[in-house]
């Protein structure tokens, strides 16, 4: 009878996780584009927090990652998909789609949904996101990043982190590590997003041409930058 109990939770469990990642397959490329741009909004339009405008300023690429740990993995389980951007000399990129898994004990923060927002500090970290796949703390250095709209927040950045990272949960914004969490193309998203294969370097580094439907993500982000940037 114990027995019987165990298999069966085990089987419920199981089927808990490939449902929540099924639906995190099928969200719609398009709409993660918006909702990307909707956390930006919220959280630059924070009087009191947000990423400081020092930082956001200066950053490469920006990545964000909305509603990630939906459904409450655990650690190594897939955690949430999103896109990044960068900046380039026509301005910022067309977004490339990402997937994140990984991470440490203090990634995973029970079943509630977390956003979370990365900034590429450097030529070098960006070298390391174009390979299509970076593991973070290992191919590059990375660091909680400072909180406040116009904080400086220590050196370290500066001297060393070429990724900063973010989260806000429950209307919480904060720095958070992300030691071990590796960052992959999502081929699927991009497919579905472009109509065809595009690489990370080819979207990222300005070879392709943005597609309407990233101008949500986009506008919103070269408006925060150009005016951090001020």
């Amino acid at each position: 009878m114990k027995r019987l109990v165990v298999v069966t939770l085990v089987i419920c469990l199981g089927s808990f996780v490939l449902a929540a990642d099924e639906e995190t397959k099928t969200s719609k490329a398009s709409d993660r584009v918006q909702a990307a741009a909707d956390v930006l909004n919220q959280i630059q339009s924070a009087p009191d927090s947000g990423i400081p405008q020092d930082i956001l300023g200066k950053a490469e690429c920006v990545a964000v990652v909305p509603s990630m740990l939906k459904g409450g993995f655990i650690v190594g389980g897939k955690y949430g998909r999103g896109l990044a951007s960068c900046r380039t000399p026509k301005g910022w990129s067309a977004p490339a789609f990402f997937t994140v898994k990984g991470g440490s004990v203090g990634f995973q923060i029970g079943g509630q949904a977390v956003d979370l927002v990365m900034l590429i500090m450097n030529n070098e970290g960006m070298q390391h996101l174009l390979s299509s796949q970076v593991a973070l703390g290992a191919d590059a250095s990375v660091a909680a990043g400072p909180v406040g709209r116009h904080a400086e927040g220590n050196t370290d950045w500066k001297m060393r982190a070429q990724v900063l990272t973010y989260s806000r949960a429950r209307g919480v914004f904060a720095g958070v590590s992300l030691n071990g969490a590796v960052l992959k193309q999502d081929n699927d998203s991009t497919r579905e997003f472009y109509g065809y294969m595009v690489t990370f370097k080819a979207s990222l580094t300005g070879e392709v041409e943005a597609p309407v439907a990233a101008n949500a993500f986009l506008t919103t982000l070269a408006k925060w930058a150009q005016e951090a940037a001020q």
